[in-house]
């Protein structure tokens, strides 16, 4: 942080005095702190004048994150009202919603569950194509290049920052040992126990621990929706059977987004408990330590239920007739007919707004004003003595009953977590990005009013990077490719879509999609015991019913056997991911490499400045041995350099006046 006075303008504000540096703080309130001013830039340059560089950098990491989103939001929205204006014409939810659909579906679940006709489910299969659609496959590719020009973009912001504030050359000062590792290495040199001086304890274990404990709640989510499915289907009303799928997908998200916010508080705990164990010897040791358990585990808290929903549902649930069970009785879940993708959106969209909302603006809103409010309920029997008091306290003692700052870990993981949301699985979300920058849109404002209004003032640090987050950006952006191609191949009917209507569609359509993917089941071949209570709830005895597989059909020579369409869409599936992956990743790689690092201006400047920093240095040198030389004994100026060596090389030809006085 600049320690000179604050004075003149600051570019940021227009032209606008800036005042005092005791008037900082009111001015920040007004043209940063404000929601009134939510349109407007950033003032980096006061916020880096009063807070430091490093708080400086994530407010302009964060400011330049939610510009970028506009594009991707605009995008999006495209791609979204693209999937509602095509869904009239979509074929395959046309076939599914005509009237003389008649296609038997087999039960959903054992005993309790009855036939039904697949016309029902209409409206899944056109929610559906809102997500699941040719622009889809189009806009993970947009996003994942965003991801590459968002990357470029700060590297390139970062360097015109660190010129404009001097920090070019700055390197970070050598990081001395923690009180707390020399404690620890005292102890154990007291007790001489030379061995285990440098051992540091092993944390992999309780962190494996932590991320199992995140697989059993997802276990248990599983065996709450299995259960509940089959109960409301035992539902005498009408009304609750028609919406169980509905029903369960809702309020299973919804626990899944109670029990991640309960475990991201547990977590962060547990990451910073495992940390101090470790005892690590520098405090930049100790944060990126910190950093890095704490996003693996809130990261892993956050998406384990998408990546389950997305790559594992309906998978490994066998076929009517041999279907997988869990502890004996608890038939795995299937996906409904429009395939897994549509409640995908609904875990993904639940959990993104339900995060941003509560955790990330309710919690930073509530949880300050309630501190305040229990403050000033303890203090009201002496309310106007306190008010007295304080008239008579100092800026810097009323400050002080603040807040404490907690780091900036908490504000960056905030936004990771966000990011990962907004490129990890945007193949099924594409409005993703659009609620990201409503949200970031407050969430400037409100970090911007919590730094100025609520938080004592953090001691001004140096930094010329936003350090680890920015490998960990690279890491999600990368990792984003390949999950998006997985999301594609697997979880939509993209692949399977283009390999009916280029290899077996009679005419080049889409026309007898739904018929083609739908196999063959004889009602008698169901296990003892699981086939339904009520066959005839649709009024007729049912012989046949189909269920989404690709397998012969009973009456075939290998009935029940899976399908040479099966592997030719799974050949398809595999070409398609590792075409898309490097296609992408060797777009972002010429992004990469047609974007420089430094923009042009910038390192003009940084060149033009070292040549006159040699060319100074070079007039400095000649202007010594000028003045050395003018400045030597007779007999030395005769003999040369047979009286020095070191001055052997030197000229010999004196200075005249103007040429000394110049220097």
């Amino acid at each position: 942080m600049s320690a000179a006075p604050l004075s003149g303008t600051d570019s940021s504000l227009n032209g606008k005095p800036t005042g005092h540096r005791q008037d900082l703080p009111k001015l920040l309130y007004e043209e940063w702190a404000n929601y009134s001013v939510f349109y407007k830039y950033q003032p980096i340059g006061l916020v880096r004048k009063y807070f430091g560089e490093k708080i400086g950098l994530y407010f302009a990491w964060l400011g330049l994150y939610t510009q970028m989103l506009i594009p991707a939001s605009l995008v999006g929205v495209i791609v979204f009202l693209y999937g509602c204006a095509t869904v009239d014409d979509n074929i395959p939810s046309m076939e599914i919603c005509h009237p003389r659909n008649n296609i038997t579906m087999c039960p959903l679940c054992d005993r309790v569950c009855s036939y039904w006709r697949l016309s029902t489910a209409c409206g899944t299969a056109r929610a559906s194509h809102l997500f699941d659609n040719p622009a889809t496959v189009f806009f993970s590719i947009f996003m994942a290049l965003w991801a590459a020009m968002f990357m470029e973009h700060w590297k390139r912001r970062q360097m015109r920052l660190n010129y404009e504030w001097d920090l070019t050359g700055f390197e970070d000062e050598e990081d001395h040992p923690r009180a707390e590792y020399e404690f620890r290495v005292m102890q154990k040199s007291m007790r001489k126990d030379r061995r285990a001086q440098h051992k540091v304890p092993s944390t992999s274990s309780p962190c494996n621990l932590q991320i199992g404990v995140t697989f059993a709640i997802v276990f248990g989510v599983i065996l709450y929706r299995i259960s509940t499915k089959a109960a409301l289907h035992m539902s005498s009303s009408p009304i609750t059977r028609n919406h169980v799928q509905l029903t369960v997908k809702t309020t299973a998200a919804i626990i899944n987004l109670v029990v991640i916010l309960i475990l991201d508080e547990v977590y962060g705990a547990v990451a910073r408990w495992l940390t101090v164990l470790e005892a690590p010897k520098t405090d930049k040791s100790f944060e990126e330590r910190l950093i890095f358990k704490t996003f693996i585990l809130k990261f892993v808290n956050a998406f384990t239920p998408i990546i389950y929903i997305a790559f594992f549902r309906g998978r490994l649930v066998g076929r009517p007739g041999s279907y997988l069970y869990v502890f004996e009785s608890y038939r795995m879940e299937e996906c409904a007919h429009g395939g897994c993708l549509m409640e995908l959106c609904i875990q993904l969209s639940i959990t993104m707004l339900g995060k941003q909302l509560i955790q990330n603006n309710l919690f930073e809103i509530g949880v300050p004003k309630l501190k305040k409010l229990i403050r000033y309920i303890r203090s009201k029997p002496g309310a106007f003595q306190e008010e007295e008091r304080q008239k008579k306290l100092q800026r810097y003692e009323i400050d002080h009953f603040l807040e404490p700052f907690g780091g900036l870990t908490p504000e960056y993981m905030e936004m990771i977590i966000q990011f990962g949301f907004v490129t990890l699985f945007v193949a099924s979300f594409p409005l993703a990005p659009l609620f990201a920058l409503l949200n970031n849109i407050i969430e400037i404002r409100l970090d911007a009013k919590k730094f100025v209004t609520e938080l004592r003032r953090p001691v001004a640090a140096r930094a010329k990077d936003i350090g680890i987050w920015y490998n960990i950006l690279r890491g999600v952006a990368k990792v984003a490719v390949i999950i998006n191609a997985f999301v594609i191949s697997f979880t939509s009917d993209f692949i399977p879509r283009m390999v009916y209507q280029y290899m077996y569609s009679p005419d080049g359509s889409m026309h007898g999609f739904v018929n083609h993917t739908l196999s063959y089941f004889n009602v008698s071949h169901f296990q003892e015991g699981k086939e339904t209570m009520s066959p005839m709830q649709l009024g007729f005895p049912v012989e046949i019913c189909r269920y989404k597989d690709y397998r012969e059909p009973p009456w075939s020579a290998t009935p029940y056997e899976i399908s040479k369409e099966f592997w030719t869409v799974l050949a398809v599936r595999l070409a398609f991911v590792i075409v898309f992956q490097n296609v992408v990743l060797l777009m972002n790689d010429v992004v990469d490499w047609l974007i420089p690092d430094i923009p042009k201006d910038i390192s003009l400047q940084i060149h033009k400045e070292k040549i006159l920093l040699v060319d100074l240095f070079m007039k400095e040198e000649h202007g010594k041995i000028f003045v050395y030389e003018s400045a030597a004994p007779a007999g030395e100026k005769e003999s040369g350099g047979r009286a020095n060596n070191s001055t052997a090389a030197q000229p010999r030809s004196r200075p005249n006046a103007n040429s000394t006085k110049s220097f």
